[in-house]
């Protein structure tokens, strides 16, 4: 059975052809038949309103059917629609054909056979676009359950750790919890400071392998309760509370230097060492409010200082006036 609300624009400059097809689709039993005398026209009427099938002349004056084609393919993906479209033809030949449905023509109606091919292609559109726009459809919300699967996600998915967004989470409650019973946060950004040239070295593979090698030695040498994250391709971050600021030291970090430092990791292409730098800012009750952001700025700027001196940088929160000026 037909559906009687199935949206129909008819384009053609003839008024009695017009006339003919609407009679004909009035009665098979459609219903929202709407008709234009120009490409133009009926591309106005597509803005105000898409239409699911799409009749129209080949031959037109100004802009033909091909060009009306490609300017309804245009709006059918600023609008997240789908026309199908048939153009009436006296034209013949295999090329010519193949040209119009390379420009994105569903089907053809002959006006030499229009009276005994109208309808039934109507109807085969008619089941077409039903299908097409339950898939579009079916294609939103899948786009959507993506999109809010991606704003919940915290894990990075190369290393197992953590992402950027996990890390804000954890830092946030780590700053609650030093307000509340205090004690002091330490933040450490751990950065690979040859990481362009390895990637180019290694290619992209064996460069994810080295990573997951990192991770995996990270989670080797913090404590069980640490926050451990990927924040891209060339940083990690570790994030750990202390009884004391004092602890918040260079020497309390300087196995995991070393770990990162001083033993190679195995990839496919072999054994691979890293230069890591690591800077370390510390805080504690003193130096809040603070943001998340503004904590991983001020290390982002000692990182540079790490990676000079090849050691870890470390730097304590609130700033002296000395460190500020």
């Amino acid at each position: 059975m037909p559906n009687p609300q199935l949206s129909i624009l008819v384009v053609d400059d003839a008024k009695f052809s017009s006339a003919i097809i609407g009679r004909a689709l009035a009665n098979a039993g459609y219903q929202d038949v709407r008709f234009a005398s120009s490409a133009a026209e009926a591309l106005r009427q597509l803005e105000d309103r898409p239409a699911s099938v799409l009749l129209a002349d080949w031959l037109m004056p100004e802009m033909d059917g091909l060009e009306l084609t490609g300017r309804v393919r245009q709006l059918d993906e600023s609008s997240d629609h789908y026309t199908y479209i048939i153009l009436l033809t006296g034209k013949e030949g295999e090329n010519v054909l193949i040209e119009a449905f390379d420009r994105g023509v569903d089907d053809f109606i002959s006006k030499a056979s229009m009276n005994e091919q109208l309808v039934p292609r109507v109807y085969a559109a008619d089941r077409l676009c039903n299908t097409l726009q339950r898939l579009l459809q079916e294609n939103r919300l899948l786009t959507g359950n993506i999109a809010n699967l991606e704003e919940r996600n915290l894990v990075d998915s190369l290393s197992g750790l953590g992402n950027l967004r996990y890390l804000k989470q954890k830092m946030l409650d780590s700053l609650r919890q030093v307000e509340s019973r205090g004690g002091a946060l330490c933040y450490l950004l751990i950065g690979l400071q040859e990481a362009s040239t390895l990637r180019r070295q290694l290619g992209q593979e064996s460069y994810s392998e080295l990573l997951r090698g990192v991770a995996r030695r990270l989670q080797q040498l913090v404590r069980p309760l640490d926050v451990l994250a990927r924040l891209d391709d060339s940083h990690f971050a570790l994030l750990t509370i202390m009884d004391d600021l004092q602890e918040c030291s260079p020497a309390s970090f300087r196995r995991l230097h070393e770990g990162l430092n001083l033993k190679a990791f195995k990839t496919s292409d072999g054994f691979t060492t890293l230069k890591a730098g690591i800077s370390l800012v510390g805080l504690d009750a003193k130096a809040l409010p603070i943001s998340c952001d503004e904590i991983m700025e001020h290390a982002a700027r000692q990182l540079p200082s790490a990676y000079v001196s090849g050691r870890v940088a470390p730097l304590r929160l609130p700033l002296s006036n000395a460190q500020q000026a």
